[in-house]
C-alpha cells in the first residue's frame, strides 16, 4: 500500500511569512543624543577654570592657537596625538579662551559618540529595542556625560571609534554602499587613532575581522575573490587600502600642524626628528615609570566599579563643587552578566552583533592587561564601557522578547534614576558643603 502524501505545506491556508525588515529607528537615534546634549550643555562652563586633566592639552590648545595667529608656538604635551587637542583649539577660535570655548568640541564628540553608537549596533543587530536601549544606557552611563563635558582627548577617541563602527556595520548590513561605507570606517579609524593611542586595539580589530569572515567563506583566490562574507564586492586586497592604509595615513596627516610648532630655541621635534623619530619620543614618555597617584587603579577595578576618580572636588565658583567618575553603579554591574550571555547565545545562535560586542570589550579591556603602562586610570575603561552597555542593551531585548518587558523596561528605568541621584557630581552642581561627598562615596574607593 503507497504511503500517504505529505500535507502541503505551501498552500494558501498556510503562507509563507515574509521576511522581517524591521523599521529603521532613526528617531530614536537623533532624539537621544539630542536630548543628551541638552542636559550636557546645562553648566557646561561650570567650573569656570581649567581642572583635572585640561590642564595639560588647554596649554597645548593655545600653542596650536599661536601658531595659526602668526606667532611663535611651542609643542607642548607631545607624548599624545595632536588631533584632539587640534579640535579643542578649534573651539577656542571659534568661543574664545573661555570654558565654553574649552568644552564645546568635547559636548559635541560625546553626542556624536551616542548618536553613532546607536546606529552601529542597529546595523549590527537590526533591533529595534535594544538600539533605543543601548541610547538610554549610554547617556545614563556617566562616562560619556563627563567626558563630553572636559576638554580631555577620550571623548574624542570614542566618537570617532564609534564612527568607525557604524559604518563597518552599515557596510556589511548594505554591501551595495560598502566602498563608501569602508572608506569612511578607514577615515575614521585614522582620526581615532589621531585622537588618542587607546584606539590602537580597536583600529585593528575591524581589519582582522574582515580578514577572518573572508577566510571562513572559502574562497579560492583569498585576496582577490569579491565574492562572500562579510562585504561582497570588495576584495581583502582593497579591503586592506580602505582598513590598513588609508587609517595610517589619515592618522598621519592629523600631526601636519606639528611641523609649524617650535621655536628658534624649542625646535618642533617633528619637523628635527620626522614623523618616525617623534613618535620614538612618544613612546618613550608613554612609558615613562610615574610616580605613584592617589587615584591609580588596575583592570578588575574597573570591572567591578570600585575605584573612581574625583575630577574636582573644591569650592569654586561660589560653591563647594564636584565631578566624580564612576559607572553607572546598577549598569556597570547588570553588564557583565550580559556580557556572558551575549557570548552564550551568540555562538548558540551565530548572532555577529552579541559575538561583535563581546569581542570589542575584550580587545579594548585586554589592551590594559598588557600595556607598558605602570599608572593606570579608571577613564581608562571608557571603550569598554561602551560595549558593556552595548551588551546590556542586546540582553533586554532578550528579556523583552521573553515576556519579561517589566524588567527590561525596569532596568533602563533603574539607569535613569541612578543618573539623577548622582547628578550633582556628574555635573559640578552647588553641594551643600565640603562633606557633601560622604553622600556618593558609598564604598572606600569613591572616596
Amino acid at each position: 500500500m503507497p504511503e500517504a502524501a505529505a500535507p502541503d505545506l505551501s498552500t494558501p491556508d498556510t503562507p509563507a511569512l515574509p521576511p522581517s525588515h524591521p523599521h529603521d529607528p532613526w528617531l530614536w537615534c537623533i532624539a537621544i543624543p539630542a536630548l543628551f546634549a541638552a542636559v550636557a550643555v546645562i553648566g557646561l562652563t561650570i567650573p569656570s577654570k581649567p581642572y583635572f586633566d585640561e590642564i595639560h592639552y588647554l596649554p597645548a590648545a593655545r600653542e596650536m592657537i599661536e601658531m595659526w595667529n602668526g606667532l611663535t608656538g611651542e609643542y607642548d604635551n607631545r607624548e599624545h596625538p595632536m588631533l584632539g587637542k587640534l579640535l579643542i583649539a578649534i573651539g577656542m577660535e571659534l568661543f574664545g579662551d573661555n570654558p565654553l570655548g574649552w568644552r564645546i568640541m568635547p559636548l559635541i564628540a560625546g553626542t556624536i559618540a551616542v548618536g553613532a553608537s546607536m546606529r552601529a549596533l542597529w546595523h549590527a543587530s537590526h533591533d529595534r529595542f535594544a538600539t533605543a536601549a543601548f541610547g538610554v544606557l549610554l547617556a545614563t552611563g556617566f562616562h560619556l556625560f563627563i567626558h563630553a563635558r572636559i576638554a580631555m582627548l577620550d571623548i574624542f577617541m570614542v566618537a570617532f571609534l564609534a564612527i568607525a563602527a557604524w559604518q563597518f556595520a552599515a557596510a556589511i548590513r548594505e554591501p551595495e554602499t560598502g566602498r563608501k561605507r569602508l572608506a569612511l570606517t578607514g577615515i575614521a579609524i585614522g582620526c581615532a587613532l589621531g585622537a588618542k593611542w587607546n584606539a590602537v586595539p580597536l583600529a585593528m580589530a575591524f581589519g582582522l575581522a574582515f580578514f577572518a569572515a573572508r577566510l571562513s567563506a572559502g574562497r579560492r583566490r583569498l585576496f582577490t575573490s569579491r565574492r562572500g562574507i562579510p562585504v561582497p564586492g570588495i576584495s581583502l586586497i582593497e579591503a586592506f587600502v580602505w582598513l590598513g592604509i588609508v587609517p595610517l595615513a589619515v592618522y598621519a596627516l592629523t600631526f601636519t600642524p606639528g611641523y609649524w610648532l617650535g621655536s628658534e630655541f624649542h625646535p618642533s621635534p617633528l619637523a628635527e626628528n620626522g614623523l618616525i623619530g617623534l613618535h620614538r619620543e612618544m613612546l618613550d614618555l608613554q612609558q615613562q615609570v610615574l610616580s605613584p597617584h592617589a587615584y591609580q587603579s588596575t583592570w578588575p577595578q574597573w570591572v567591578l566599579n570600585t575605584r573612581g576618580i574625583w575630577y574636582l572636588y573644591e569650592n569654586v565658583d561660589g560653591a563647594q563643587r564636584g565631578v566624580m567618575l564612576i559607572g553607572n553603579p546598577i549598569t556597570m554591574l547588570l553588564g557583565l552578566p550580559a556580557l556572558l550571555w551575549c557570548l552564550l547565545t551568540g555562538v548558540s545562535r551565530s548572532d555577529w552583533a552579541k559575538i561583535g560586542v563581546v569581542a570589542g570589550y575584550a580587545v579594548t579591556l585586554g589592551l590594559w592587561l598588557i600595556a607598558p603602562k605602570p599608572v593606570q586610570f579608571y577613564y581608562h575603561y571608557v571603550m569598554p564601557s561602551v560595549f558593556l552597555l552595548a551588551a546590556l542593551a542586546l540582553s533586554l531585548s532578550d528579556l523583552r522578547e521573553a515576556g519579561r518587558a517589566s524588567w527590561a523596561y525596569g532596568v533602563l528605568a533603574a539607569s535613569v534614576g541612578f543618573f539623577a541621584l548622582f547628578y550633582k557630581v556628574l555635573s559640578a552642581t552647588a553641594l551643600d558643603g565640603p562633606m557633601s561627598f560622604a553622600n556618593w562615596a558609598w564604598i572606600a574607593g569613591w572616596r
